[in-house]
């Protein structure tokens, strides 16, 4: 029987173009997206925030909130966060006072139905984005929501929900008077939509392919060039650029990786991507099995010469994820015994397990991860050139960091690594520490690099060629979350509350 090369998969399943007249304290209470200004990680110049802070320790307000892995959103004296409650099936938008942490308004989505999502993900993913004026919320489970800054809501966008067994993830962008949205319908196709921000009608859509993607989670990017900002979408196979005004494409890079779950990062006049497929680095994610007699020795209980599907045991998977509680381990091997039965007596003999193995070994040919820096002149090409591209320690959730001439990179598994933005030469590669995998996105204000890790821990290094650890923060709750920095104070959601650290 042939089988695709996704069959392992199947079988289990910015804020750009704001203006802030040139008040310097305005700047300084912006974080109005998903990863800050212009949706790249750092804090605006100026900040003067903590390197050491706990559960305990300089705790400036901690406020009870719905559990949700959206980021602060933090225009002026209000943050806006996303939460959901399991028990009430209820999704909302909160506004807190960002001096106090008191509750100013929430508002619940009318969501019907609630949205597959991964063991470890939640409905309440996606960042909020404010423009000073509105705040705009996406929920996979229902669309779009448009409130003032009072919480009133101005209108309302319903859209499909992708039938994916993860969940969404992507966060709106605005720019241009317009509110830009990383879409999708049905199963086919992903959706490049652009809203007119006041009323929440299409101004533009551009349909994207899906490659072997299977959700919706990379945040678009808004670019600045000249008079003309361009948004950048990867994923499918390609990164492409359109122009924001009317979603004309700009330029296209084809035959990356398939999958993208993070936002892009620039510096050096490069663009920065991580992409990865449906069971990420084979390296590390794909297990290693016995050799048939090995597993003969072991699981054969009826000393038969042959494995049936309940020898086998059912937590043998094909893939794993690394984790201690083998949350995304997946392809369970018992199920795969009907595959690959051929003389159809419900067990797997020898030249029927080395068929197996040989068609997972040719479909992992087809899967590729990449970290690759693409070239971006002012002067508008169609096909810009790849300057540099590795498949090693390639992160799938965070995105990368672009700091002072390097490239910061930190996958689930922890591991830390800095590359030299120009060359891509690995500086160093170190294990962060800390607790658990890591899914948020490493931040950068005040000199200080923060990442925080699933185990309730937040990682401060100092940006240079060295790995230093300034201090490594107990916060004693999940997060999952990206934190904000702004002003003088780091805003972290945990699985529970939203915290203000500062001196």
């Amino acid at each position: 029987m042939r089988i695709s090369p996704l069959v392992f998969v199947v079988l289990t399943f910015q804020f750009p173009g704001f203006v802030m007249g040139g008040d310097r304290k305005a700047e300084l209470t912006c974080w109005p997206q998903f990863r800050g200004p212009d949706g790249q990680g750092a804090g605006w110049h100026g900040l003067a925030l903590p390197t050491v802070f706990s559960a305990t320790q300089h705790v400036r307000w901690k406020t009870a909130l719905p559990a949700g892995h959206s980021s602060p959103c933090v225009w002026g004296g209000d943050i806006f966060v996303t939460g959901f409650d399991k028990g009430s099936q209820k999704l909302e938008t909160i506004c807190l006072e960002r001096k106090s942490g008191k509750v100013l308004w929430r508002r619940t989505a009318p969501s019907t139905k609630i949205e597959h999502s991964h063991q470890i993900g939640s409905p309440a993913s996606s960042t909020p984005a404010c423009d000073g004026q509105q705040v705009y919320v996406y929920f996979g489970s229902y669309g779009l929501l448009c409130y003032d800054m009072n919480g009133q809501a101005k209108w309302q966008r319903p859209l499909d929900s992708i039938p994916t067994a993860f969940g969404s993830g992507t966060s709106p962008v605005v720019a241009d008077g317009l509110e830009l949205l990383n879409s999708g319908e049905g199963r086919d196709q992903f959706v490049l939509l652009a809203l007119d921000r006041r009323t929440g009608k299409t101004v533009w859509k551009k349909n994207r392919p899906r490659g072997m993607a299977t959700g919706l989670w990379s945040t678009p990017l808004v670019r600045h060039v000249a008079s003309r900002d361009e948004v950048i979408v990867p994923g499918g196979l390609q990164v492409s650029a359109y122009g924001v005004r009317d979603g004309a494409l700009r330029w296209q890079v084809p035959g990356l990786p398939a999958v993208s779950m993070s936002t892009p990062a620039l510096g050096e006049g490069l663009l920065f991507v991580t992409l990865t497929n449906p069971i990420g680095d084979p390296e590390q994610n794909v297990v290693k099995l016995p050799s048939f007699d090995e597993l003969l020795k072991k699981y054969d209980k009826n000393h038969d010469g042959k494995l049936s599907a309940d020898e086998i045991p059912a937590d043998m998977t094909l893939f794993t994820r690394g984790r201690v509680d083998k949350i995304g381990d997946f392809g369970e091997v018992r199920q795969l015994v009907g595959y690959f039965d051929k003389n159809k007596d419900k067990a797997l003999d020898r030249a029927e397990w080395q068929g197996m193995l040989a068609m997972m070994t040719m479909s992992l040919a087809n899967l590729h991860i990449a970290v690759a820096a693409i070239r971006l002149d002012e002067k508008p090409s169609p096909h810009p050139q790849v300057v540099w591209q590795v498949s090693k320690s390639v992160p799938e959730v965070p995105s990368p960091l672009y700091y002072q001439g390097r490239l910061y990179l930190i996958t689930e598994r922890g591991i830390l690594t800095c590359r030299d933005a120009n060359t891509g030469k690995e500086v160093y590669s170190k294990r962060l520490g800390g607790r658990g995998a890591c899914y948020s996105s490493p931040v950068v204000g005040d000199n200080k690099i923060y990442i925080a890790t699933e185990g309730g821990v937040v990682v401060v290094l100092k940006p240079g060629d060295r790995f230093q650890r300034l201090a490594q923060n107990d916060i004693g709750e999940r997060l999952m979350a990206t934190p904000a920095l702004v002003d003088d104070t780091i805003y972290l959601r945990t699985e529970r509350h939203m915290y203000a650290f500062g001196e």
